[in-house]
């Protein structure tokens, strides 16, 4: 018999056995019965190499066939009987074991074999191992013996157990019946089967993986030799033993103290307490795990942007078959949500056919989903443009919605309209109620944090700052800003430039002007012919489709953004993931203005801007209202039309990449370029000028993406003088719009996010979104946000003369590609070089190679700076500011701000100018002295005298920085000491200096800021003392503490002959313990801070290099040692973070916490995992460790928590002072723990910022973390539930551990505020 017919037959057996199977079970129990029906489901899927791996069994003997029918019938008993033995002992999650019925041979029904285990393992008799009468009479008998003894055999043990155990600890003893494990298993967890879900505690058997499989491992061994089985058995029952007495004594030593029953207890009542107060208040959903996203997230996020792909360039009948298809196939249907099917009725609601929304409505009800607010403002906008609609249609709508309880004020609240839809729907409403107006109502709710309490509710005696600008001005700075938004992009002049124009650059130019003239010509008809493609290739309707995003822009917008690309593309290449995100993105963000403008924001946004700028104005009146109060209120009254935000649809990471690889791919093949064009010699032939290459970075290989060797010529030679940026990129020439919402705020028309994150990571808008009141947080990057800047012209002239000329390592100015080194050229091939010759020759290249690609990538970095900064030379302009997932801000704009370098700070002032005052200029003297790091221990009045005693070096600088003595070149921040040299000077030379109108900004830096959390936190006098936190005469150097302490003991050390302290001897300064200092309490490891140190060691010339390693070692132990002993509560917080980060982490959750402003913070760390992206080029790896399904990664969690938690307190900190400054009338922005303000307001910003720090610490802040810990990780555990297995012991041990806060000792928090160097 051929094997095709031998398959044919299996499967009309099959079909028999399934008849058989369901006769056999109609009169068994629930449980076999849904156990039965999973199997049939599994018996249709059965593979056909399965079928033809167990072909011999799938055709038995005539002779065998009664005797197996009997044996399998009788195998089936002991199943059953074997399920309900352990249903005594556990409630088995069956709905996750998979328990699967294979296809039978017999004619007379029965099942064949039990499947058990989810590894895909078969653990059952394989179908051609049961061939003899004699298993076939043995094994029932056998099994139903052994079920009966194993049944005595637990009543016996658990009869002893429960005589050895007191009466006191009779609650320890495990339960018969316990919760699944499935119950107590964190997110992400994969289920086991029945046998892997039983577990034991404390002397009651654990089965192992040998003894889960016990019942079908034990049936093979029968069936295949009789005479083995009861070897096996005794086997199996010794391996349980050893397994049980092995789990008996490990949780014997796991198990907490009786002592601490009574703490547990009272925990738990307390829990219990918090929780109801949280129902009680209808708030528990801000404490609740928050949302760990679904598993089809992306898939929803891929389905919503496909059909507003479609709806957005017309085509209506795509997005209805999509959606159809979707939602005819149930494995589909699951992706879908309300929000999907409304995109649908949105349309159909604007043409005005309502018989389409009712056979929307009519989808969503076999979907099993409820309508929205979104699905009845579609249905009732509908009725709205419809003139015959009937006032019955538009009540019994009405009615409807009252039966889901929405109301029709949920409508207008709630709702994203666009266009005319809030007008049609009002319309509609007003049919058949015609006094109905919307109820709209502007949220007050004020925040919960006693911290700013105050600041919201008493404002008599603030007086918020107003801009140095008229109404006027500020109107047409917004229309410039958004001409610019509205192009996307902005083309600037290079400060290159500025060189003399020579014959070569020219042809250069002209050269590169023809090609790109043909090469648009070239992708344009690439990118139709690809279309056309995507058009006419045979898809199913449900699939989805790059043609949509392709037609979002129009062709030539397509084309001009891989010209932009190329042109920007660096000589050493781009990865291929890197540059296909970045062009993804550009699309993307071209797109949502385009949206903007046809959904009709771009007119309601100038409106309600113009009516704006009445609070920032200088020459209107003065109200004590808030930024984003005003904006508000604004929109409130200005309701009709359309929704300013959530209006579009974020796309996921997946797509922004796939689309990014499509445009590339597009450009590698088509861009090509004559050999000749540089030297007519060669050959003529086009080849590409790109290149699709593969490079490894550590282990791993990559795309690659890197430009012709010819092209980077010519780009080199020709030093064009323009430079096209996105305009997100530049400074914003106007105040931004102020953040009111999670996701609106920042810039006019260009998407902006309030939270930074990885790239396709969800976890903290979510968070976000559910967070009641973010005020603060809003208020206080709209404050950052609201400070104008200009340019210092001096200094950025003098710097684009270095720049041009050949920079200068000292100054940080990098010099060009031509004084990099020569790579070396020689053949590996020739003989006359040796081995050692040639590898030599091979690092010699590598070395130059890398030299020369560093040096682009900061020369380019420059440049791009000091272009922007030359473009904004004349006009005034802001940063629009976000933050990252700790709360810490930062400027939107990526090149060009005051988070800098020494170079870009140098170049910005204030727009608005002060007066000096009387202190002022002792401040900037002051502010000088700090620059240059001279007189760090000295006091405020040393270094005034200091200043004052070298003005003929400060003068000098200030008239010949280039040419005179150049004192100011020695200084740490060499070009900010310049600027306030000038600074300086002409304030001096002024009539009256206390009147000189200053623009430049004096900093006020935090003295090792992360300790002086830390002290503040546990009150340690000893830290406090030594980071600043207690007034003192001169400032104490934690730095140059620490180095002193390490030389004592160094000195000790090589007393005794270490060899190593001797080498060290005259070495140890406070340069090379600083930076290991600094980042002790930012979480760095003892690795990480003995390769800071190495890299200080080698620094120093006369060090002995052979010794470096040795040395780092050593001194990284001593520096540790040295903060252990300087920082004891330090030490005790750091642990207990890190303590209950562990735990939290390996309970299967990622910690959170929310600042005591409000803001949530959830940590990103998951364990990684690994998505192919496919496409035409090539397969994209994406690593994704931000995956909320994912299990969260123990070591990041556990290691981040403590600096993490730090970086949130010195950010609600500034947040504090920020706010405090506004409402004071300062001028303030700050680098994290660097603030900035103008000379004449030092000493007031100085007040505020040690009055918040002492209000912020005199919250019980590591109480409250305590109790938001507790109450979000351990409220679940119930005191009546007393499951003693593991898990209930981890949570136990959590508990006590998040309530164990660490002691504090006896500073007193109020001597900060006496403080002079706590900022100084």
């Amino acid at each position: 018999m051929s094997l095709l017919h031998a398959c044919s037959l299996a499967k009309r057996l099959g079909r028999r056995s399934l008849a058989d199977v369901r006769r056999c079970f109609a009169e068994r129990c629930q449980l076999c019965v849904s156990v039965r029906s999973a199997a049939v489901r599994r018996i249709s899927e059965t593979p056909l190499y399965l079928q033809r791996r167990n072909i011999s069994s799938v055709i038995p003997k005539s002779e065998d066939a009664k005797k197996r029918v009997h044996k399998q019938s009788q195998l089936l008993d002991v199943l059953e009987a074997r399920i309900q033995q352990l249903q005594s002992d556990v409630v088995l999650d069956v709905q996750h074991a998979k328990v699967q019925f294979l296809k039978s041979p017999s004619f007379g029904g029965g099942v064949s074999s039990v499947k058990g285990s989810s590894k895909g393992k078969s653990d059952i008799p394989k179908s051609g191992q049961v061939v003899t009468k004699a298993a076939a009479k043995s094994q029932p008998s056998r099994w139903l013996k052994k079920l009966s003894e194993e049944k005595k055999n637990k009543l016996k043990k658990l009869q002893i157990l429960q005589q050895k155990v007191p009466r006191n600890a009779e609650e320890k003893l495990p339960e018969k019946s316990k919760a699944s494990k499935s119950s107590l298993m964190p997110t992400g967890t994969t289920h086991k089967t029945i046998s892997s879900a039983i577990k034991k505690r404390r002397g009651v058997t654990k089965l192992s993986d040998e003894s889960r499989s016990s019942v079908p491992s034990a049936a093979t061994v029968t069936a295949a030799n009789p005479s083995k089985a009861a070897e096996a058995l005794k086997t199996s029952k010794q391996k349980r033993r050893d397994s049980k007495s092995k789990v008996s004594d490990k949780d014997a030593t796991k198990q907490p103290k009786y002592g601490d029953q009574a703490e547990i207890e009272e925990l738990e009542k307390r829990l219990d307490e918090q929780v109801q107060q949280l129902l009680y208040l209808s708030t528990t959903e801000n404490f609740q795990e928050s949302s760990t996203g679904s598993a089809c997230g992306d898939m929803q996020l891929s389905i919503c942007s496909y059909l507003e792909a479609c709806v957005f360039f017309g085509d209506i009948e795509r997005a209805q078959r999509f959606l159809v298809s979707q939602h005819r196939v149930m494995s589909r249907r699951k992706h879908l949500t309300t929000d999907v099917y409304n995109i649908m009725m949105r349309v159909w609601a604007k043409k005005g056919t309502l018989n389409q929304i009712g056979r929307i409505f009519i989808l969503l009800e076999e979907a099993g989903l409820k309508p929205n607010v979104g699905s009845y403002s579609a249905a009732l906008e509908c009725m709205g443009r419809n003139p015959n609609c009937s006032p019955k249609v538009i009540l019994r709508c009405l009615n409807q919605m009252k039966n889901d309880q929405l109301s029709v004020d949920d409508l207008f609240r709630k709702c994203v309209f666009q266009r005319d839809e809030r007008d049609m729907l009002l319309k509609a409403v007003q049919t058949v109620k015609p006094d109905y107006k919307p109820s709209l109502t502007l949220k007050t709710s004020q925040c919960s944090s006693p911290l700013v309490q105050d600041f919201y509710t008493n404002r008599e005696h603030h007086t918020y700052p107003k801009l140095d600008f008229t109404q006027d001005e500020l109107r047409r700075r917004f229309q410039s800003q958004l001409s610019m938004e509205q192009a996307c992009t902005v083309t600037i002049d290079s400060v290159e430039a500025m060189k003399p124009v020579t014959e070569k650059m020219v042809k250069m130019r002209e050269l590169l002007a023809e090609q790109r003239a043909q090469w648009q010509k070239v992708l344009l008809q690439a990118l139709r012919e690809n279309k056309m493609i995507l058009t006419k290739t045979n898809t199913r309707d449900y699939k989805l489709n790059l043609y949509p995003y392709l037609c979002l822009l129009e062709d030539k917008e397509y084309v001009d953004i891989m010209i932009q690309t190329v042109s920007n593309l660096s000589p050493t290449g781009e990865s291929l993931k890197i540059l296909a995100h970045d062009l993804g993105n550009r699309i993307y963000t071209k797109y949502c203005v385009r949206q903007k403008h046809q959904n009709g924001i771009v007119e309601k946004l100038g409106s309600i801007y113009d009516a704006y700028t009445e609070l920032l104005a200088k020459d209107t009146k003065v109200c004590n209202v808030l930024p984003r109060e005003q904006w508000c209120k604004l929109e409130m009254e200005q309701s009709s039309g359309p929704t300013l935000q959530g209006a579009e649809t974020s796309w996921p990471y997946s797509l922004i990449l796939e689309l990014g690889t499509f445009i590339v791919d597009i450009m590698v093949k088509n861009l090509k370029i004559s050999s000749d064009i540089l030297n007519p010699a060669y050959d003529r032939k086009f080849i590409p000028i790109l290149y699709h290459m593969y490079i490894f970075r550590s282990t791993r290989q990559i795309g690659f993406i890197k430009p012709h060797p010819i092209l980077t010529q010519m780009q080199q030679e020709a030093m064009e003088t323009k430079l096209t940026f996105d305009s997100s990129v530049m400074p914003m020439l106007c105040p931004p719009v102020p953040w009111t919402s999670v996701k609106f705020g920042a810039y006019l028309l260009t998407p902006a996010k309030l939270m930074r994150s990885t790239p396709g990571a969800t976890q903290h808008e979510e968070l976000l979104e559910k967070c009641p009141n973010l005020h603060p947080v809003f208020d206080s990057l709209n404050q950052l946000s609201n400070c104008a800047w200009r340019i210092n012209k001096p200094i950025l002239d003098i710097i684009i003369s270095i720049f041009n000329d050949r920079g200068s390592d000292k100054l940080d100015i990098p010099p060009p590609l031509s004084e990099a080194p020569k790579i070396p050229h020689f053949n590996p091939q020739d003989p006359i070089y040796t081995a050692s010759e040639k590898a030599h020759m091979k690092r010699e290249v590598i070395t130059a190679k890398k030299k020369c690609s560093e040096m682009h990538s900061l020369r380019i970095d420059a440049l791009y700076k000091l272009s922007i900064a030359h473009h904004m030379r004349d006009k005034l302009f802001w940063f629009p500011h976000n933050m990252d997932f700790r709360g810490r801000t930062y400027p939107c704009p990526p090149y060009f701000n005051h988070l800098g370098s020494d170079v870009t700070r140098a170049t910005l002032m204030f727009a608005e100018g002060k007066p000096l005052g009387p202190k002022g200029l002792d401040w900037l003297k002051i502010h000088l002295v700090n620059l240059t790091g001279l007189k760090k221990r000295s006091s405020l009045q040393g270094r005034l005298e200091y200043a004052n005693s070298i003005m003929e070096d400060i003068l000098d600088s200030a008239d010949d920085p280039l040419n005179g003595k150049k004192w100011w070149m020695e200084a740490d921040e060499p070009w900010q000491a310049l600027a306030c040299c000038m600074e300086i000077a002409n304030a001096v030379r002024s009539p009256d200096p206390t009147k000189f109108v200053s623009h430049f900004p004096v900093h006020q830096d935090g003295s090792c800021n992360g300790l002086q959390h830390y002290a503040a936190l546990g009150r340690d006098v000893i830290g406090a003392t030594s980071v600043n936190l207690m007034p003192c005469e001169v400032p104490q150097d934690v730095y140059s503490g620490v180095a002193q302490q390490v030389e004592e003991l160094r000195t000790r050390d090589a007393a005794k002959g270490m060899k190593i302290a001797q080498v060290l001897e005259g070495f140890i300064s406070r340069k090379v313990v600083k930076q290991t200092v600094m980042t002790v309490v930012y979480g760095v490891t003892r690795y990480g801070g003995r390769l800071q140190i190495e890299k200080r060691l080698k620094e120093i010339e006369e060090f002995p290099k052979e010794h470096v390693w040795d040395a780092s070692y050593y001194l990284v132990r001593l520096v540790f040692s040295g903060l252990k002993e300087m920082f004891t509560g330090t030490r005790e917080i750091q642990d207990w973070l890190t303590g209950s980060a562990r735990l939290i982490s390996k309970s299967g959750h990622t910690v959170e916490w929310v600042t005591p402003l409000g803001l949530p913070i959830i940590q990103p760390y998951h364990r990684a995992r690994n998505l192919l992206l496919k496409s035409t080029m090539q397969d994209i790896n994406l690593q994704i460790s931000h995956d909320t399904k994912e299990r969260p990664d123990t070591v990041k969690q556990k290691n981040a928590f403590p600096p993490n938690f730090i970086h949130s307190l010195d950010s609600t900190h500034m947040m504090l002072t920020s706010l405090h400054c506004y409402s004071a009338g300062l001028t303030f922005v700050s680098v994290h723990d660097c603030f900035w303000t103008h000379a004449l307001t030092v000493d007031t910003m100085n007040k505020i910022c040690r009055e918040q720090f002492v209000a912020l610490h005199s919250q019980p802040i590591l109480q409250e973390l305590s109790n938001f810990l507790l109450l979000k990780y351990c409220s679940r555990i119930k005191s009546e539930a007393k499951n003693k297995n593991k898990k209930y012991q981890e949570y136990r041990r959590l508990m006590l551990l998040l309530a164990k806060v660490p002691q504090t000792g006896d500073f007193d928090l109020q001597r900060v505020k006496e403080s002079t160097y706590f900022f100084s």
